[in-house]
């Protein structure tokens, strides 16, 4: 590089002493998890044979917490983070090293595990003690932001997901790439991971969908009054749809498009389509369809939703309309429930794509099951405490901020310790950093835990 390009600075070669992180902001999740009680939760619930001298199991899952908050994917990735002892400070323990860390996670399989499920070499053995302590733990962080912000309607969005891994272990998917697929529950209204469901790549998406479901609702805190629930076609199965009504849930599924239900729409009549929306290159309509198979006498109903493309487009396939369905035991008019039956992709996809690009949940660590399901729950775990994180301590133009962002103007801020009166101190730059970090502390701590003073 010639010497006219260079930036107006040179390396010293000598190393800075000062207690100095880049990651000052971090300790504002764990002093979340510790404030919300899910860290109490999680050292009373998960008991996993360790040395008596040890980090606890929630110091362990914080220095995972820390790494992801920080943009660390894999467990070598400690490496980097135990050299930070300002951050160790603040913590108050020691970062776990990546071995340490590996052996944590490992300690959640167990062999000979009843199956919730079989179907041939598609299986889902059931959790593990220790990560039903992990469920527990995040239902704590449920508990504590209904208390905080009460709701008192609780959608439920619910889907599977791929994650591809090239682990020996990992099984083929439905589209032939090794992976893992497992299904989430998210509250839409706060934006929290209600439950998910670990699950090798080879399970079919249509299965064992009312067990996740039944998880999922039992997990809910109280004060909730309403529950609704919307997915898309691999939810749907009639027993998942009778156990939806008997136990009052609306709910709002897309349908399969079988020969039936495909002939049913095609005997429409023209003046029957209503419109629902206009788009560049098409127009959106629904109708109600006369089709209800193996219904059982409940009010089940069919929309159909057609999809015209205007005069001279065409789709690939050189048709000029696709159609589609969605079923429901809501008594909406089909325009508003057809379009809040899509805003699920607004919130459970959305949720898939932090945890897969924004956090670590696809990084898995082992060829172990149990270990990559711990893995994945704690992902799920860390994407509530930073939505709480956002929602509950953080201006409103943070609610909707992905993990990169928070990571730039909060999570990765330089701070440095200083010792004073006989106080720890960080001193972080001033300006909206500084006010974000007073803000967030000041309204996490409704029982105040501090990190500080070590």
């Amino acid at each position: 590089m010639s010497k006219e390009h260079r930036l107006g600075y040179e390396l010293d070669d000598r190393i800075e002493e000062a207690l100095i992180t880049g990651h000052a902001g971090v300790p504002l999740v764990i002093e979340l998890f510790r404030a919300s009680g899910a860290a109490a939760v999680m050292d009373a619930q998960v008991q996993l044979k360790q040395r008596a001298r040890g980090l606890s199991v929630s110091q362990t899952a914080e220095s995972l917490f820390a790494l992801w908050s920080a943009g660390g994917e894999r467990c070598e990735d400690l490496k980097q983070l135990v050299k930070d002892q300002a951050l160790e400070m603040l913590l108050g323990h020691a970062i776990a090293p990546s071995t340490t860390a590996r052996d944590f996670l490992e300690r959640f399989h167990a062999e000979d595990l009843p199956l919730l499920q079989t179907g041939g070499a598609a299986r889902v053995p059931a959790p593990s003690t220790a990560l039903q302590g992990l469920g527990a733990s995040n239902r704590q962080l449920l508990v504590w932001g209904q208390e905080r912000t009460p709701e008192r309607t609780a959608t439920l969005d619910v889907d599977g997901s791929i994650y591809e891994t090239h682990k020996r272990s990992a099984l083929a998917s439905y589209e032939g790439t090794p992976g893992y697929q497992p299904v989430t529950v998210l509250w839409a209204e706060k934006d929290l991971i209600v439950h998910e469901e670990f699950r090798d790549g080879n399970v079919p998406a249509q299965s064992g969908n009312w067990r996740v479901v039944r998880t999922a609702l039992a997990q809910l805190p109280a004060g909730i009054e309403r529950r609704l629930l919307r997915g898309d076609a691999g939810l749907y199965e009639l027993e998942l749809l009778s156990n939806l009504e008997r136990e009052r849930v609306g709910y709002a599924i897309s349908a399969p498009m079988s020969r039936e239900l495909a002939a049913r729409i095609q005997e429409l009549e023209e003046g029957e389509w209503l419109e629902l929306g206009r788009e560049r290159d098409a127009v959106r309509q629904w109708a109600e369809v006369d089709y209800g198979p193996a219904s059982g006498g409940a009010q089940r109903r069919y929309l159909a939703i057609r999809v015209l493309k205007t005069q001279g487009a065409l789709f690939a396939d050189g048709s000029d309309r696709r159609h589609f369905a969605v079923v429901t035991n809501l008594d909406w008019e089909g325009d508003r429930l057809i379009n809040w039956h899509r805003e699920k992709a607004g919130s459970i996809e959305h949720a898939h794509d932090v945890l897969k690009n924004g956090l670590a949940a696809g990084a898995f660590p082992s060829g172990k099951f149990g270990a990559n399901a711990a893995w994945f729950r704690l992902n799920a775990m860390l994407y509530n405490l930073l939505s709480l994180l956002k929602r509950e301590t953080l201006p409103g133009e943070f609610h909707t901020a992905k993990p990169k962002r928070l990571r730039f103007v909060l999570l990765n801020t330089v701070g440095r310790l200083v010792r004073h009166a006989g106080e720890t101190l960080l001193r972080v730059v001033s300006g909206p950093i500084r006010t974000l970090h007073d803000l967030a502390r000041v309204a996490i701590h409704v029982k105040r835990q501090p990190l500080f003073g070590v």
